[in-house]
């Protein structure tokens, strides 16, 4: 199975996610975005974007690799990572039912003030202009689909670790 956790850049996804791992049996932390960055060292590299999603290869190769791990190991895979456009959204979950696996779509979600307050004040990143710069595509995909497709889990006034408990509470009553 796959708990996926969704959300704009500086929800608190990594975090969140190592925390839920310590919570459910046999589970493993996949970050997607290792993938992306193993598209990024191809030299000479692929044509220029400003999100590596946007490349067509790593969306099947996400979900390859998912299938891979979870094949030889069996358990859950925990994957942090965002995925703001429905397409690709439904290209990768839409892959891994036809794999047979089961997803757990969940959203870490905060209002605006507290995710701008986050990014700013993030005592590891600092603020990130490219962070900063995914405030309004996260409001856009959760108004028009995003919060329709997961389970929302709201982290405005909780910490990472009562997020996790939530998310596997939810994972282990199914």
């Amino acid at each position: 199975m796959i708990v996926w956790l969704n959300g704009t850049r500086g929800a608190g996804k990594t975090t969140t996610s190592e925390f839920v791992q310590q919570l459910l049996p046999d589970a493993r932390v996949l970050d997607a975005e290792k993938v992306g960055e193993v598209l990024m060292d191809i030299k000479p590299g692929l044509p220029a974007t400003d999100n590596f999603q946007h490349w067509e290869p790593w969306r099947p190769l996400v979900v390859e690799t998912a299938r891979r791990v979870l094949e030889y190991t069996g358990g859950t895979l925990v994957m942090p990572m965002t995925v703001l456009v429905e397409s690709y959204w439904r290209e990768i979950s839409g892959g891994l039912t036809e794999h047979g696996i089961p997803i757990h779509h969940f959203v870490l979600h905060a209002d605006q003030a507290t995710l701008r307050d986050r990014i700013q004040n993030d005592k590891d990143l600092g603020p990130s202009t490219f962070r900063f710069a995914y405030l309004e595509p996260y409001a856009e995909a959760a108004h028009t689909w995003l919060h329709k497709e997961a389970e929302v889990i709201d982290t405005t006034h909780i910490t990472a670790d009562q997020a996790a408990q939530q998310i596997a509470d939810s994972v282990l009553d199914r």
